[in-house]
């Protein structure tokens, strides 16, 4: 049965449909686009799982059309800000190795996908000609979330140039070296290597990040003359998310997730405000739990305030959400299976009365459906689907679709991203080995 028989669906009206997926294709399909997003100077593009080959094209295609028609000069992503610095120069031209940008450049497993690899080929041969260069930046906290390392190791050596009579305290990366792990396979090891450290070894390297600081804001003026302001810019903004993340180690460490959650999206969204100091218009892809204004909600956990509540608060109309859903096909393995190369799992149909079930009713293809402009009926249809679809579905948050997105972008199925083999060559061994050990289906 197709989702056309049902009763409970969109009316046509409501539904715009995308022609493909393909980046590289005729664009002529988006210009729905040029309504939607207004005068918006953040438009986020969320994703219902990450690494899925579906949601890397639509982004892709999103961004080219953005960039392209619209001028919006930089994609800010769901991977660190640190690492970040290494693809916005690959992509401005930079002469490293592609495998290693993706491997090194990216946290969490972002970088690991041939997907991922065309949207930053695309960038770089666009900015070969372009008038105004699309530039990239993560948001998210270095390390991949289970090292400070990169923050602190970028930090230091910033105060070397700026502050080279200054010696930083070598306890403070010894005890971040501690609990430093090669990736988010290891997650699980740094949480409790963390969990080991001494009460005072803790204290101390969150006493130590304190004083970096506040040497750094107090001596703002002495650094920028000594560097640029650009480099105290980025040097500062390193500092501020790897204090969150020692912030974040200590919340997980005592078992509050809640609070790791809520205060790791009040930072992302403080960089992404930060981003826009720089650039006047900017691409926002990150998980739709971030990017919606409207409380996240996990099992077994109460509702948190999401990167997109914060976002929305600050820029109002500036803010644009585009939402996704998606019907059936392969999904993230968050269960235990994932750190042993059980990477994806099947994703069931979705439930009755959520709003997957709604879109996927709606049309066969990919569409999109403009919230803001739904007729009474097709309002109140929506507005019916309270439940939106969180992990492999075996769990559904309550949500209100009408208040969290914008626009909803529906892919009927969705499958896993391809690996990359430059970019897995150059990962580190327990990234690898589950890799090696994944069968794709």
């Amino acid at each position: 049965m197709t989702g056309k028989t049902s009763t409970v669906r969109l009316s046509d009206e409501a539904v715009v449909p995308l022609r493909t997926l393909d980046p590289s294709g005729p664009l002529d399909d988006l210009a729905w686009l040029d309504r939607a997003i207004g005068d918006a100077r953040v438009v986020a593009i969320g994703e219902s799982a990450h690494y899925n080959r579906e949601f890397f094209q639509l982004r892709h295609r999103l961004l080219r059309y953005l960039v392209e028609r619209h001028g919006f000069s930089a994609y800010a992503m769901e991977t660190g800000f640190v690492e970040g610095w290494q693809v916005d120069n690959w992509v401005r031209g930079g002469e490293d190795d592609l495998g290693q940008v993706m491997a090194n450049g990216m946290t969490s497993l972002m970088g690991l996908w041939t997907q991922m690899g065309a949207h930053l080929r695309w960038m770089r041969e666009h900015n070969r000609t372009a008038a105004h260069p699309a530039g990239f930046y993560g948001i998210d906290l270095p390390g991949s979330m289970v090292s400070l390392l990169p923050g602190l190791d970028a930090v230091l050596a910033y105060l070397a140039k700026a502050d080279p009579g200054f010696r930083a305290d070598p306890g403070i990366r010894e005890t971040a070296s501690a609990f430093a792990v090669s990736s988010a396979f290891s997650a699980p090891a740094a949480l409790a290597a963390y969990g080991n450290l001494a009460p005072e070894a803790k204290d101390a390297l969150t006493a130590g990040l304190a004083g970096l600081a506040a040497r750094m804001t107090s001596r703002r003026l002495d650094y920028v003359r000594r560097t640029t302001a650009d480099a105290y810019e980025r040097a500062l903004r390193s500092l501020r998310v790897t204090v969150t993340l020692d912030v974040v180690a200590r919340e997980l460490a005592r078992g509050d997730h809640p609070a790791a959650m809520v205060t790791r999206d009040a930072e992302i969204a403080d960089t992404v405000e930060w981003i826009l100091r720089r650039e006047d218009r900017i691409v926002l892809a990150a998980h739709n739990g971030h990017i919606q204004r409207w409380p996240v909600t996990l099992p077994g956990m109460p509702a948190m305030t999401s990167m997109g509540m914060h976002l929305a608060d600050r820029l109002g109309s500036d803010y644009l959400v585009i939402g996704t859903t998606s019907g059936t096909g392969q999904i993230l393995n968050t269960g235990a299976g994932f750190y042993a190369g059980e990477l994806f799992t099947a994703m069931q149909a979705p439930e009755p009365g959520s709003l997957e079930a709604l879109m996927a009713a709606s049309h066969d293809g990919p569409f999109a459906t403009d919230l803001r402009r739904l007729s009474p009926a097709d309002a109140t249809t929506v507005r019916a689907a309270s439940r939106q679809r969180a992990g492999t579905g075996a769990f559904y948050a309550e949500q209100s679709p009408l208040d969290a997105f914008d626009l909803v972008v529906h892919l009927p199925y969705v499958t896993a991203a391809e690996p990359d083999p430059a970019a897995l060559a150059h990962s580190p061994h327990d990234v690898r080995e589950p890799f090696s050990q994944w069968t794709p289906k």
